[in-house]
Parts: C-alpha cells; sequence; structure tokens
C-alpha cells in the first residue's frame, strides 16, 4: 500500500506527541503552567489524529465502493 498524505501527516503528528511525553516525563516543565501548556498541546495533537483516523477510514471506504 502507497504511503498517502495522510500517512505522512499522521506520523508526523505521533511523532510530536511523543516528544511531549518526552519533555513532560523528563521534568522539563518549569512550573504549572508549563506543565498545562504541554498537556494541552498532547490532548489537541491526539484530537487530531482522530479527526486524521477517522477521515483515512471515510476515504477507504469510499475507494470499496
Amino acid at each position: 500500500m502507497a504511503t498517502t498524505v495522510l500517512d505522512v501527516l499522521k506520523k508526523k503528528i505521533e511523532e510530536d506527541i511523543s516528544s511531549a511525553q518526552e519533555h513532560l516525563s523528563g521534568g522539563a516543565p518549569k512550573d504549572y503552567a508549563c506543565y498545562r501548556e504541554v498537556v494541552g498541546l498532547i490532548r489537541g495533537l491526539e484530537a487530531s489524529l482522530g479527526y486524521i483516523n477517522d477521515l483515512s477510514r471515510n476515504y477507504l471506504d469510499d475507494d470499496n465502493d
């Protein structure tokens, strides 16, 4: 199966989530505000990943029709 734009975007978002999680687990946030900012980033990226997964499923379903 060929790599699509959605696959590339999904991989990049997953890398960004992993990076932000490592940032948190490493104790890098200097205060609670910074911690909340990183957690919010992760939540937003995960939501975006969900949208991409839905779009990808719909795209594949359309191809099968």
